[in-house]
């Protein structure tokens, strides 16, 4: 089921995966906000990468420690330490694994929202996103 937590979990990805977890005046570092993101997921072996990452399936980059490090901060602050093109490459990600990989999507949510708390409180901002 398409939910809003993919906004705010793929936030993270992308935030975090591709910027690290530096923090300069309360947001995440920019320093990765030119990353190629289509590239990216044009690739299903590094997506797999940061799939098992974040599901403890495989080893980890750096990158990806931070991630999961980062996610449940995150999801709490509704990605508050993102700059606004992480917000934007998060939206594409989003997209990415709710239409091309629903089987992982459905297992990082999962994980990282059992309870479906962030789907209920993120549902408005992922409609905005999807229409």
């Amino acid at each position: 089921m398409k939910t809003a937590t993919a906004f705010l979990l793929v936030s993270c990805l992308v935030a975090v995966a591709y910027a690290g977890r530096i923090y300069r005046d309360t947001k995440y570092t920019a320093k990765y906000d030119n990353v190629n993101v289509d590239e990216i997921l044009r690739s299903d072996r590094l997506v797999k990468n940061y799939f098992d990452c974040l599901m403890d399936k495989g080893p980890c980059t750096p990158e990806g420690s931070e991630l999961k490090k980062s996610i449940p901060d995150a999801l709490q602050t509704e990605c508050s330490k993102c700059t606004e093109k992480q917000k934007e490459k998060a939206h594409k990600v989003i997209r990415h694994l709710i239409e091309n990989k629903p089987d992982m999507w459905s297992q990082l949510e999962a994980k990282w929202d059992p309870t479906g708390e962030y789907r209920k409180k993120y549902d408005a901002e992922y409609k905005k996103i999807t229409n």
